[in-house]
């Protein structure tokens, strides 16, 4: 497919509202651990070709807003599809790797995994769902996980400002 002028491949349309740097803060809770709140920095990158870079990085917050201490972070590549379908590809560092499908409607985006794989020494993770939209200009998300023996439920949830 052709290139548009600017460099924005045409299946990225649909989501070119999210191409950025987002920062904000979420919560997230689960049954077994203890609920906390952090500070989280998301960014979404292209080059020219079909496909979206996404960095996702969570971190613990001091008083004063700012970062002290890593939480967790995941990267990957969001695939739309002509026809409004999206495939994202994930990694983490704690020794996940998911495959997610979805779609896209307008400023939304629902995602929910096709497959969840991990290593030896990760613990255990079966199924995830998400949703990511774009309301009163700031990307909202949420993600529900089965972990742990636990049905799917909520687990995570953001605001984050474009900056």
């Amino acid at each position: 497919m052709a290139q548009q002028s600017d460099g924005l491949h045409p299946t990225l349309m649909g989501l070119s509202w999210m191409i950025g740097r987002w920062q904000g803060t979420g919560k997230a809770s689960y049954p077994g651990t203890e609920d906390f709140e952090f500070g989280q920095q998301v960014d979404f990158s292209h080059n020219g070709e079909n496909y979206l870079h996404y960095l996702s990085q969570i971190f613990e917050r001091g008083d004063d807003g700012r970062a002290i201490r890593p939480l967790s972070m995941e990267t990957g590549f969001w695939r739309p599809q002509p026809d409004g379908s999206l495939e994202v590809v994930m990694c983490h560092p704690s020794g996940y790797a998911e495959v997610w499908y979805g779609r896209i409607t307008g400023p939304k985006v629902e995602l929910a995994t096709d497959a969840v794989v991990r290593t030896a020494s990760a613990e255990e993770y079966s199924a995830g769902q998400r949703l990511y939209g774009n309301v009163e200009g700031d990307l909202l998300w949420t993600f529900d996980k089965a972990a742990a023996g636990q049905p799917l439920q909520s687990h995570m949830w953001a605001r984050l400002r474009r900056v």
